[in-house]
Order: structure tokens, then C-alpha cells, then sequence
């Protein structure tokens, strides 16, 4: 159903948005054309998209804990969503983009502060909605006023008037941020985005589809503006990213999936030629810039007034291209491709504070390397741990390993029984899944050269993904197994072997892990329908392969029903990993079922200690 753009629209836009992003990345990536093809443009916007969300989230959270136990408001979640961009942004596509939601969230803010009641105040009144006029004094209908839908927006909450002017004001800031603009680029979608919304009539939710539709159709007519784009038969893939990101806004409000893009694959096509940008779409290449460009991306976050900023901008605009600059009120990201990257970093220190300094060597992209080379970047340093260097605590640095696994678990207990195994863990929260930021520092603490990640639990996927993208940028060999459970990733450590090629262990690893089914009991919270019938609260749930099969009364009674279930289409060995605080005598009457009900069949118990799933099994 139609929903308003509210504090809650937004936390639901940011969580589609990334689930979409996390869909199409590798196919943003493998289209990344322009102006360089480095192949990280998709990885890049999810990377961006998931600081966003983090940080929205992080604002409910923030919310819920504090004495009154309050909500955010509309102007907090979007300030959030901006912020989170802005200091998780990466590369050229994702800068971009981070302007974008910044200019976005200054005029929803500013609406929405206007109507706001206090925070943990109930809304006061029908009609008395925050976010009636984009900026204060500049709207024609008064407070309150009904929208082309016929509907007022709720206080707290901006009207279809509003998400007009916040799409306007996102193209106008992202073209002001980039030093050189170029058409047919994510600033051409994104202008058609804001295009497309002031067209519209109706109500919120009419304005996002047309901005979706408007920025569709844009992108399509990328090939026509860019040759490069053209000749390799792709369209813009920044564009790309961002049409994925207005789709998510589209659904959020309207409740209903959005038309579906065409698939962005590549056709063969003769190589383009290579221009000086390291990131995909709305990368800017200085004019007259050769084939070949600088040789260096260097990306850091600038605490700086807007004074000094202005002199960087000049001073950066003169070393190199791609220049954007997004950001303010202190607190800046800057990207820009240079020869000298140090003259860039130094750049930064004479206008401010810099820290979260990034250098990638693009190699061939540069064009300095000579025909042939690769086409990817180089590895990344993060400044100042860079290769050859000490350490930070000013020892030398320790020589790569060969191979490491990754592995994410929900328990101290499977956290130990996997660094036991030789891998590093990963421990989750109840309810704070890790980011890919957190995957990449694990996979940095290896220090090995190649590196399998086991995300165990389906959601984690794209998240592991791009965990593995980014690691691959630096010099790492990484791959990622499609884990499911905790037991799978047991399954696949079991047979992991160092010794043998990369290739062999990860096939290995795979097989083992795809011949684990697994099931979760799990206590229900409330009343729900699921695929066994409603349950009630406090009703066990028994979920075979992620889908609740079984609704029992009792926990050893559920977990012997799943068990015969699932053993009897055959199975040589159950794995039972034990949740906090569930009773040995629980595992003991299990184990004695097995071994009296199914012949041959062996069961090993782990201590697991994950607080949620009292219970989850493995059968191999």
C-alpha cells in the first residue's frame, strides 16, 4: 500500500535500495565502460548505499535507547542517511551519489523541521505536516495543505511538493561538486530523475515513479551521448546504480516493485578507448585528457571550512581530474585522479584535517604501462599502512600468509570452534548483521594472499560480495561460498585443505557446504502466518532450509520432529550446534534419538552459544 515519506519510508527506501544494489552489482561492475574500465562501479554504490543505511539505522537505534524511548524524525533520518553516504562513500559513481542524497535530505530536512512535533511527542492534529514547503517561506500552499493525490501529508512527513524540489536540488548539488561534467553520465540521470518528478501530478508516490521512469528512460539514451558507451554496448553504469536506488525510493512509497530495468550486460563489442577515470559513470575527465590518465585515485575524508575548500578545489583541479568534491559543514569527501599522489594528500593537509586517506594505482588504466596490460586498478593502500611500510605499531610488517578463511558466526562458541579450525571469526549481533567494512578488516587481519569468505546466513550474501570486491581491489585473492547456516560453514571448513590450489579448495569447500541441509528452531515473538500454519507467541518454530516446516509446543519434541523429517530422506551425520542456555539434557535426548531411531547415522553436538536460535542442525 501507498506509503508517506516519513522517517520510516526512508529506513525502508535505504534497506531496498542496498538489497537491489547487492542484486545487480557484478552486473554494474561488468559494464563499467567509462571512463575507465576498472570494473568496481556497482561495488562502489553498495558500498555508499550501505553506509547510509547503517547510519539510518543507527538513528532508529539511537532513538529506541534513549530515556524517552522516542522515534526520528523524518529531518534526523534523512541527515543520517546523508552523513552515513558521505563518509562511506566510495570511488567517483558513489561520491556522486552521496551529493545527491545530501541535496535531497537538505530540502526534506528543512521541511520536514518546519512541521515536526518534538521527538516521542505525538503528531498534533490532522493536517499540521512537517514538510509542506522544501525550504521555509518558499511554498505556495499553506501548511498542511492536501497534495495532487488528495491527501495531506502526516506531520513529520513530506508531500509529493517536497520530493520534487529535494530531487531538483540533488542534481543541482551534484553538478556543482563535479570539477567537470560530462553528459550521459549518472548527472544526466539524475537531472531526468528531477525532470521526471516535476512533471508529475498525484500524490508522493506518483513523484517517485516518475522520477524512476524519467531516470529510466535517460539512462537508455546514455549510449547516444557517450561513444565509448556505444561501441561497447552498454549504458552508463553510475546511471545504472542510480536508476536501482530511485527504484527502491519508488517502492518504498508506492508499496509496488517498479518496472524492471533491462539486464545490464555487455555485448562483445571492440574495446573503447580508455580515459582517465578510475570509477565508473559521472566520472569526469579533465578535457582534452589522452587515453591515458593519471595513475592514482586518491580518496579521503576533509575536515575543512569552505574557504579552504574552495583553494583545495582549485589546487586538486590543477594536479589531476575527476575531481569531486561533496560534502560541507566541516566535513568533506574528496576524489580525484593524480600523477602525484602525495602532492594530493599534502593538498589536503594545507586546507585541513584529512584521515581516511585511499590511493589506488589504476596500472594500464592509466595508460602508462604500455598495450596489454590489465585493465583493473592496481592494489589500494590505506594510508599509512601501505605496502613495504612498519606496522602501526612500528614493527615491521609481518609476511602474507597463503590462504585464510573468513567466516561469520552468530556465537561465541561457533566463534571459537572456528578459529580452533584455523579461520578467522566474524561474530554477529542480534539484529547487527556485519557490514562488508567489517568482512574487509577481517580479511586484512589474515594478511593472507587469498582469502574464502563464509558468510552463513543468506542475507549476508551481497554483503559478503562486496566484502570479497573490495578485497580483490587490494591485491587479494578472495572468493565467496554461498553459505546458508552456521552447519554449512562447519561443513565447508571440515574439508578445507591450504595445501591444495585455491580453486580445488573452494570447489571443495562448496561441495561440502551445498551437501549440508540445515535447520533452525527459533521461539515465535507474536501471533504470525507462516508456510506450517499461524503460530503464537511463544509457539517453537522447526525451519528446514529457511522455511518454518514445523510449529511445535515443546523444544525436544520440535527438534526430534525436524530431525525425523529431515533424516528421512537419508543423512550419515547430524551436527547440532546449541544455542545459549538450552539444557545438555536437551542435546543428550536428541543425540538418543538419533541413534535409536536411524541406523548409522552419527551426531556431534558444539557448544554454539548464539543467543537467538536456541537450536540448529546439520545434516550431511
Amino acid at each position: 500500500m501507498p506509503h508517506t515519506l516519513d522517517a520510516d519510508a526512508v529506513r525502508m527506501w535505504c534497506g531496498l535500495a542496498l538489497d537491489a544494489l547487492g542484486r545487480a552489482r557484478a552486473d554494474i561492475d561488468a559494464i563499467n565502460v567509462y571512463p575507465v574500465a576498472d570494473g568496481d562501479t556497482g561495488t562502489n554504490l553498495y558500498l555508499t548505499v550501505e553506509s547510509a543505511a547503517q547510519a539510518v539505522d543507527a538513528a532508529f537505534n539511537g532513538h529506541a535507547a534513549s530515556a524517552a524511548a522516542s522515534r526520528p524524525t523524518l529531518a534526523d533520518v534523512v541527515r543520517a542517511m546523508a552523513h552515513g553516504a558521505l563518509i562511506g562513500a566510495r570511488g567517483n559513481s558513489g561520491t556522486i551519489l552521496a551529493q545527491l542524497l545530501r541535496g535531497m535530505a537538505d530540502v526534506l530536512a528543512d521541511g520536514a523541521a518546519a512541521g515536526d512535533p518534538p521527538a516521542g511527542d505525538p503528531p498534533a492534529g490532522d493536517g499540521a505536516g512537517a514538510g509542506d514547503c522544501a525550504r521555509a517561506g518558499d511554498c505556495d500552499a499553506p501548511a498542511g495543505a492536501a497534495d495532487a493525490g488528495g491527501r495531506a501529508p502526516a506531520a513529520g512527513a513530506a508531500d509529493a511538493d517536497g520530493l520534487r524540489r529535494a530531487l531538483r536540488r540533488a542534481a543541482d548539488l551534484a553538478y556543482l561538486a563535479v570539477a567537470h561534467p560530462v553528459e550521459g553520465t549518472v548527472l544526466t540521470v539524475a537531472v531526468a530523475a528531477a525532470e521526471g518528478a516535476e512533471r508529475a501530478a498525484g500524490d508522493v508516490a506518483a513523484v517517485a515513479r516518475a522520477a524512476y521512469e524519467g531516470a529510466r528512460t535517460a539512462l537508455r539514451a546514455t549510449p547516444g551521448q557517450l561513444d565509448v558507451l556505444a561501441r561497447a554496448g552498454v549504458v552508463d553504469a553510475g546511471g545504472y546504480g542510480l536508476v536501482t536506488v530511485l527504484g527502491g525510493l519508488a517502492e518504498a512509497l508506492s508499496g509496488e516493485s517498479p518496472a524492471a530495468l533491462a539486464p545490464a550486460r555487455p555485448r562483445p563489442a571492440t574495446p573503447a578507448p580508455v580515459a582517465s577515470d578510475g570509477q565508473g559513470p559521472g566520472a569526469c575527465p579533465a578535457d582534452g585528457a589522452p587515453d591515458g590518465g593519471p595513475a592514482f585515485e586518491v580518496i579521503y575524508l576533509l575536515e575543512a571550512d569552505d574557504t579552504a575548500v574552495t583553494a583545495l578545489r582549485e589546487r586538486l583541479d590543477a594536479l589531476g581530474d575527476s575531481l569531486v568534491v561533496v560534502g560541507g559543514d566541516g566535513l568533506w569527501n574528496v576524489h580525484v585522479h593524480v600523477d602525484d599522489a602525495g602532492a594530493a594528500v599534502e593538498a589536503g593537509i594545507q586546507a585541513g584535517r584529512p584521515y581516511r586517506v585511499r590511493i589506488t594505482h589504476f596500472g594500464a588504466a592509466a595508460g602508462k604501462a604500455g598495450a596489454g596490460a590489465p585493465d583493473r586498478p592496481g592494489p589500494a593502500a590505506v594510508l599509512p599502512d601501505q605496502p613495504g611500510a612498519q606496522n602501526p605499531t612500528g614493527g615491521p610488517r609481518a609476511e602474507r600468509a597463503t590462504r585464510a578463511v573468513v567466516a561469520v558466526v552468530p556465537g561465541d562458541g561457533l566463534a571459537a570452534l572456528c578459529a580452533e579450525a584455523g579461520a578467522t571469526a566474524v561474530a554477529t549481533r542480534p539484529g547487527e548483521p556485519p557490514a562488508s567494512g567489517e568482512l574487509v578488516d577481517a580479511v586484512r587481519r589474515t594478511a593472507a594472499r587469498e582469502v574464502v569468505l563464509l558468510p552463513n546466513d543468506t542475507e549476508l550474501h551481497h554483503t559478503a560480495a562486496a566484502a570479497a570486491a573490495q578485497a580483490r581491489a587490494e591485491g587479494v585473492r578472495a572468493a565467496v561460498i554461498p553459505t546458508r547456516s552456521a552447519v554449512q560453514g562447519i561443513a565447508a571448513l571440515a574439508v578445507h585443505e591450504p595445501g591444495r590450489s585455491f580453486d580445488e579448495d573452494v570447489v571443495a569447500m562448496t561441495s561440502a557446504a551445498g551437501a549440508t541441509r540445515y535447520a533452525e528452531l527459533a521461539v515465535a515473538e507474536r501471533q504470525s502466518w507462516t508456510m506450517a500454519g499461524v503460530c503464537q507467541a511463544g509457539d517453537v518454530l522447526g525451519m528446514i532450509d529457511g522455511d518454518v516446516a514445523l510449529i511445535g509446543s515443546e523444544l525436544a519434541a520440535t527438534a526430534e520432529a525436524v530431525l525425523d523429517r529431515m533424516l528421512a530422506s537419508g543423512g550419515e551425520m547430524v551436527t547440532l550446534v546449541l544455542g545459549a542456555g538450552l539444557p545438555d539434557e536437551v542435546a543428550e535426548q536428541l543425540e538418543r534419538h538419533v541413534r535409536e531411531g536411524h541406523f548409522a547415522v552419527d551426531t556431534v553436538v558444539y557448544q554454539g552459544g548464539q543467543p537467538t536460535a536456541p537450536l540448529i542442525i546439520g545434516i550431511e
